[in-house]
């Protein structure tokens, strides 16, 4: 465990020590940027209207049985932008992009495409690490903001359409508008970058890090999905308490 996480950190520190060679790698970070970001959206959508809707259907009624209906519409700000979009979103990306990440560099390196590139003098850092981890940095965080509002207009249909909790689409803004600051945006932001990056330098470790064939390709992309949930959780706990100290 020790060895995996010096060997990750050494990754991340090699891979930002190459960020000046982002320009001449600007092709590849295109085409990794249309890849995570681009071809998520429809996924972020359906998963982030739905996980707005479901806490306004699980909290509407009991704060409506306590006179708090119009209250309604704050929760869910809070709730999608500090804690469930920026999670779900990385929990999202992981499954998809993390996995596709490890195998892609597994197989060049189960292949010896890796080692053909280093007899071309070529930095595998340079060319398959940092234009996915600039890439993922950029377009994580974009997509929490997409989800997040996706996920407010997902609670707001639930409250008007359900009759259980029946507020109007000008009560539930209105509170949102009110409770919801640009502090607690800006916290989910920074919670999607720090995602972000474990995301890119653990599925990239994993993937340089590949032997052993086609059962070696699926361990590390097993194990590149396993390790980033639970890192994220690990380092969501630890965000949460800093930032709210920040805030305090």
């Amino acid at each position: 465990m020790f060895q995996n996480i010096g060997e990750i950190l050494l990754l991340f520190w090699l891979t930002l020590l190459a960020l000046p060679q982002t320009w001449r790698q600007r092709r590849k970070v295109c085409e990794q940027l249309f890849e995570i970001g681009n071809a998520s959206l429809l996924m972020a959508c359906i998963l982030s209207i739905f996980i707005g809707g479901v806490i306004a259907l699980q909290t509407g009624p009991v704060l409506r049985e306590r006179g708090l209906a119009s209250s309604i519409g704050g929760l869910v700000g809070l709730s999608m932008c500090k804690e469930l979009g920026p999670v779900m979103m990385a929990v999202l990306i992981s499954g998809r992009i993390g996995s596709a990440m490890a195998a892609e560099i597994g197989s060049m390196a189960v292949y010896q495409e890796i080692d053909a590139l280093r007899t071309m003098n070529i930095n595998p850092v340079h060319y398959l690490v940092l234009p996915r981890l600039v890439a993922i940095s950029f377009a994580l965080p974009l997509l929490v903001i997409f989800s997040v509002f996706v996920g407010w207009v997902g609670g707001a249909a639930v409250c008007v359409f359900n009759r259980e909790i029946a507020i109007s689409f000008q009560t539930y803004f209105s509170n949102l508008r009110t409770v919801v600051e640009l502090g607690d945006v800006i916290n989910g932001l920074i919670k999607s970058l720090v995602f972000a990056v474990v995301i890119g330098v653990v599925s990239c470790h994993q993937g340089l890090h590949t032997i052993g064939g086609p059962q070696g390709i699926g361990r590390s992309v097993t194990k590149a999905v396993v390790n980033s949930l639970v890192l994220i959780l690990i380092l969501d706990y630890f965000l949460t308490r800093f930032l709210l100290y920040f805030e305090k």
